[in-house]
């Protein structure tokens, strides 16, 4: 696409009214609801998503440890610490930042979601300052079968690493996750919170103390990689000093102004239809999160009354806002499509996802356990869902905005816990504040 074409498109994104009206609200509540889809081990009796039920009650067994909870991150049946931590990451500062925005209903649900992957994250570092726990499952023999979670058969080995074996990166977003849930809790829950702090700053000491990426060691590499691999490395957080600090607020300036193409310099792509594009295996989670990142810097901007300067250009706070906003609305309907890339909301979304458990019969309509080979015929299977996984946010398209769909078409249809943790706190500002 040409570059004028291109600053055209944005600078209608930013200028035009949404073409449709959407419910944050609604939206809103299914996002949160979603996560109980993912849930891993004992399912509470208040549990909302009754096609699913208990599954991997044995996790941590070889190790000798408790590591039943926490939350599947995608559509397979792995439970990866590294993707769970920002997970839980997301949802606290989605709590914290934007919980005020949210009925008493959903800031209730949401802080019940972030504390399912809090506790787990806890069982995570319960052996420190000797041992930190890495991820359970085996993603190559998990990826051979379509099973759903309540039946599968496959080897639930947990993977640890053991001091002085670096892990900077996985110990690093641990600590995050757990100090950010202490900040959301505080006002509820003091005790948990403390709780949470006092871990946070025991994961750090291990993060700091055994400097490198828990990626590089063989134990766990060829478990957690390509999945999951450390990509910038942990020397962009723990190498740099004090003084080196400063530069990170131009870089932050610079990558904002990129999305605004009638700045200099480099540019990010868009869709012809206004989507924010990067390309990737799952476009929509680096839509959400770049969106994420746009609201929190215009909310920054406006307390600490700055604009945004990009050469000889000021941008106003509202602009990155209603950038942002712009996303949010092209991920619930308002694309070349027409459909909702939010799975229940609206009338139009696909109703095949690369999921096992929604596309597998609840075990209390089919009890008979479904083997690996036999779950294939469920994912070639041209039969809708059985189950609603209700607020999953999927994929998405591609960047001509086309969208083929289907259970086996994997980048466009998989859900990720990490997509929708950060679409949390878009969805609670936008319902409070038209832009």
């Amino acid at each position: 696409m040409k570059p004028l074409v291109c600053s055209f498109i944005v600078i209608l994104l930013i200028l035009l009214p949404t073409t449709i009206s959407h419910d944050y609200s609604d939206a809103l509540t299914k996002s949160i609801l979603f996560f109980e889809g993912q849930r891993s081990g004992y399912l509470p009796r208040e549990q909302r998503m009754t096609w699913r039920h208990n599954s991997a009650l044995n996790d941590g067994k070889n190790l000798n440890v408790d590591l039943v909870g926490g939350y599947y991150d995608a559509g397979d049946n792995i439970k990866f610490h590294f993707p769970m931590a920002f997970t839980t990451t997301m949802l606290a500062w989605s709590a914290i930042d934007f919980g005020s925005y949210m009925s008493p209903a959903d800031l209730r649900d949401n802080l019940v979601a972030l504390r399912w992957g809090s506790n787990y994250l806890l069982k995570t570092v319960s052996q420190l300052p000797n041992r930190i726990f890495v991820q359970v499952g085996e993603p190559t023999p998990d990826h051979q079968c379509w099973e759903r979670p309540e039946d599968m058969d496959t080897p639930r080995t947990a993977y640890a690493l053991e001091a002085p074996k670096p892990a900077s990166d996985l110990a690093g977003e641990i600590t995050a996750a757990l100090a950010a849930a202490s900040i959301a809790f505080k006002r509820f829950d003091p005790r948990y919170s403390k709780l949470l702090l006092d871990n946070a700053l025991r994961t750090f000491e291990y993060a700091d103390s055994h400097r490198g990426s828990y990626t590089n060691n063989p134990e766990t590499k060829l478990a957690v990689c390509p999945f999951y691999c450390s990509v910038n490395g942990y020397e962009e957080v723990f190498e740099k000093n004090v003084a080196a600090i400063a530069p990170y607020k131009d870089t932050a300036e610079k990558l904002i102004c990129s999305f605004f193409l009638e700045t200099p310099g480099a540019h990010m792509s868009y869709s012809p239809g206004g989507l924010l594009y990067k390309p990737g295996s799952s476009q929509l989670q680096n839509t959400v999160a770049l969106s994420f990142l746009l609201l929190t810097y215009a909310n920054y901007l406006s307390k600490s009354s700055q604009q945004l300067h990009c050469g000889s250009l000021k941008i106003q706070p509202n602009s990155l806002r209603r950038l942002a906003k712009r996303q949010v609305d092209y991920i619930l309907g308002d694309n070349p499509m027409k459909m909702s890339y939010m799975i229940g909301y609206g009338n139009r979304y696909s109703r095949q996802i690369h999921h096992r458990g929604a596309s597998s019969p609840s075990i209390t309509t089919h009890p008979t356990p479904i083997k690996c080979s036999e779950g294939w015929n469920i994912f070639s299977s041209p039969n809708p869902d059985p189950n609603v996984l209700v607020g999953a946010v999927i994929g998405g398209p591609n960047i001509d905005d086309k969208f083929v769909g289907g259970r086996t078409n994997a980048s466009e249809t998989e859900p990720t816990t990490y997509i929708n943790a950060p679409f949390v706190g878009l969805l609670a500002y936008f319902k409070a504040n038209p832009v």
